[in-house]
């Protein structure tokens, strides 16, 4: 600990957003970030806490404390105030494959576990992360470092999300061939696609895969294993294979009027806005038919979460003409509850990006709480025009102690709608292929393992990601992939050194 007093002799610093509506006329990311001096004084806001929450990464009430890599954070943060930046990035890549994507849309878990935010401001944790690996980039820190001996144990990675890309990545560094297939003309699953650019720009991702390329990894793009790439052939092919699809079926809404044209799910709406963003050289004005656009309509959104954020600053930079987001679950407090105690996650209302940019151009805010869709209207030629909403009511069962919805009668609304957007999550793993590789699910569809394990119930075939375990947060994708890489590894090779 380099500064006893530096929590108390320094204030918080982040990075400043650009105003709101500036920054909704362009899809970049929005942030300047403060210099490198001032973010050294950052890291001397740590107290290197003799128990760390901040990298513990456990649960706690059914929620995530701490970071789930179990990032050394105490100790890089040290290295950052003392100006150490090459040794910083080496203890940062010990236990994170991708900083530069989780110091971007990682939620900062180790930051609402940081024992400063217990009675002031966190430590910035999370610019900290980003100013060590962007330095690494700018110094050559991050280069390629191809492994040195091969051990001519080849490996199939199904699907290139984060969790796929960490378990290649590790694997990799052992020394075996690693093949990564993805059924998308791009590398990346939801890091290319499922995120929007202004919050992950495209071309941190290619940077990371041009290191990766350069290190040994190869990539198959325009593969869909399990229908135009058989299993049994992958299997022969390849000593083992991991499965990393993520959980690709998105939760419908089933209401009177669902076949309206106008409805679609998120992920499609983002990922065919982004698509069109790159392939079009960011001129939506030339991708016209190849997206959903939202110009012009009033747009309702229904689910509260980060994707239906995502969905809201999409829209906004469309031009639409109004957005909606709908919430089943009632609105959380400003402050923490009572039963809701540091260091667990803080069930805080938390406003973010989208909504910020719509109350600063509507003047309110887009989220509805407490409200759910009854039924989709549709004009004489099918096309939506309106969608009907009602109130709910939150009450325990005497019998089972369980929040029920119910419907409070009469509290039907109209809300003008020519675009609905379906952001309710996801249910899992997609079945064909599941199937394809006769691997076990769960009653959520997850794929099957024993506990702890990520060994399937197929041979040779493990599973690791939203796959795996539901749907879920970036950060949590790399650790599956790093534990899983772990366990593959050790079963080629009888033993681990990862």
């Amino acid at each position: 600990m380099g500064k006893p007093t530096g929590f108390i002799e320094y204030k918080r610093e982040v990075s400043v957003s650009e105003e709101p509506k500036d920054r909704i006329r362009h899809f970049n990311e929005f942030h300047t970030h403060i210099p490198k001096e001032r973010q050294q004084t950052q890291g001397a806001r740590c107290m290197d806490c003799g128990v760390p929450f901040c990298q513990s990464g456990m649960m706690l009430a059914g929620m995530m404390s701490g970071c789930p890599l179990h990032n050394l954070v105490p100790e890089w943060n040290d290295l950052v105030f003392h100006g150490n930046w090459e040794q910083a990035y080496n203890r940062l890549k010990k236990t994170n494959n991708f900083p530069e994507f989780t110091s971007r849309v990682c939620p900062a878990l180790c930051e609402n576990a940081c024992t400063c935010g217990l009675i002031g401001d966190a430590v910035s944790t999370k610019e900290n992360e980003y100013a060590i690996i962007e330095n690494a980039y700018a110094t050559g820190l991050a280069k390629a470092k191809p492994p040195k001996v091969r051990t001519g144990k080849k490996v199939a990675v199904v699907g290139s999300g984060p969790s796929g890309l960490a378990v290649a990545d590790q694997l990799n560094k052992r020394g075996h061939l690693v093949t990564v297939f993805e059924r998308s003309d791009r590398i990346g699953g939801l890091l290319m696609y499922g995120i929007p650019n202004m919050k992950l720009e495209k071309r941190i991702v290619e940077r990371k895969l041009a290191v990766m390329r350069e290190e040994g990894i190869v990539f198959q793009t325009g593969v869909n294993v399990g229908k135009d790439r058989k299993a049994e052939k992958l299997l022969k092919e390849f000593d083992r294979v991991v499965l990393c699809c993520g959980a690709s079926n998105p939760r419908d809404i089933k209401a009177p009027g669902r076949d309206a044209k106008g409805i679609y799910f998120a992920v499609d709406f983002l990922s065919q806005n982004t698509k069109a963003l790159l392939d079009y050289d960011f001129d939506l004005d030339k991708a016209k038919g190849k997206y959903v656009s939202a110009k012009g309509k009033h747009v309702v959104i229904i689910g509260g979460g980060d994707t239906g954020n995502d969905c809201v600053g999409t829209c906004l930079r469309h031009g639409a003409k109004s957005v909606t987001q709908l919430e089943m679950m009632p609105k959380p407090p400003e402050k923490r509850a009572e039963n809701n105690p540091w260091p667990e996650w803080p069930k805080v209302c938390k406003t973010d990006y989208g909504q910020e940019e719509a109350i600063a151009l509507f003047g309110h805010d887009p989220r509805i709480y407490e409200t759910t869709v009854k039924e989709f209207i549709e004009d004489k030629n099918g096309n939506l025009k309106a969608v009907k909403v009602i109130r709910l009511a939150w009450e325990k069962d005497s019998r089972t102690g369980r929040m029920n919805m119910k419907e409070i009668e009469g509290s039907e609304q109209m809300l003008d709608a020519e675009l609905v957007l379906i952001a309710a999550g996801f249910l899992g793993s997609e079945k064909y292929v599941t199937d394809a590789f006769g691997v076990a699910t769960d009653q959520r569809t997850n794929v099957a393992t024993g506990e702890g394990s990520y060994q399937t119930s197929a041979e040779h075939v493990f599973a690791a990601g939203d796959m795996h375990i539901g749907q879920s947060l970036v950060v949590r994708a790399i650790r599956q992939g790093r534990e899983c890489a772990r366990e593959v590894d050790e079963s080629l090779m009888g033993y681990t050194n990862l």
